[in-house]
């Protein structure tokens, strides 16, 4: 299992990682970080944009599934007609944990790899990828991103976490004086998500290197990028939706 590991996962991000220290001006390991993050999220840009799209369009559905809910009809038929809801709109309402199923162990590699201490020494390091002669973790010369305890990374941490957790879709309530436990429990999950997890974020990346809380913003970043692209493609999914 840790061969796999090392040879598909861990291995390639660390080469990865190797490299763009050795061609960023002055061994910046903090811009190498900034980098590989970037190409990695990019890389999995389709997978992740998928299940994103998904989740827009099953709450988009959800009215559609409450009717069904409401209707009165036997199980059996409400499960059909859901069936022939998702096959017109052609929506998999399990994709979405598919596809980010998928991503987690290449994003925990990912984090494993600004995690461990770098040794560019290491015999995991391939023929071809040079051990880079400078290694500066002074990121832009400001930020010893080696040190624990950066407060400011940490905030930008729980910042930018607050404001993906803000572009995520929200659940669609039809009535909110009756709504089901799951609608309940699905609204605190998404309440927890914009106010609570944010400072478990800045208080993880307070409590690890500044390489992996600068993993965790840019990583923030990109994924708030990514939301604001699938929010200006739902007036689209709406459309669809319609009648």
């Amino acid at each position: 299992m840790i061969n796999l590991w090392n040879t598909f996962l861990y291995g390639p991000l660390f080469n990865a990682l190797a490299f763009l220290v050795s061609i960023v001006p002055g061994g910046d390991v903090g811009i190498a970080v900034i980098l590989l993050t970037i190409i990695v999220k990019t890389v999995l840009f389709p997978l992740s944009q998928r299940s994103i799209e998904s989740q827009i369009k099953m709450n988009l559905l959800a009215p559609e599934l409450k009717k069904i809910k409401d209707s009165g009809t036997s199980k059996e038929e409400q499960a059909k007609q859901t069936f022939e809801l998702y096959k017109h709109h052609k929506t998999n309402p399990f994709s979405g944990c598919l596809l980010v199923l998928i991503q987690i162990p290449i994003i925990f590699a990912l984090y494993y790899v600004f995690l461990k201490e770098l040794n560019f020494q290491s015999t995991l390091l391939y023929p071809f990828i040079h051990a880079p002669e400078d290694i500066n973790m002074l990121f832009l010369g400001i930020l010893d991103i080696s040190q624990k305890g950066l407060i400011i990374l940490a905030v930008l941490a729980g910042l930018s976490q607050y404001f993906q957790a803000r572009l995520m879709p929200k659940p669609v309530v039809q009535n909110k004086t009756d709504s089901s436990f799951q609608e309940n429990l699905t609204n605190s999950m998404q309440t927890q998500m914009k106010y609570v997890f944010p400072f478990v974020i800045a208080f993880i990346a307070y409590s690890v290197s500044g390489a992996v809380a600068l993993y965790w913003i840019t990583s923030n970043i990109f994924a708030i990028g990514q939301q604001i692209y699938a929010n200006k493609k739902k007036k689209l999914a709406l459309e669809k939706v319609g009648p």
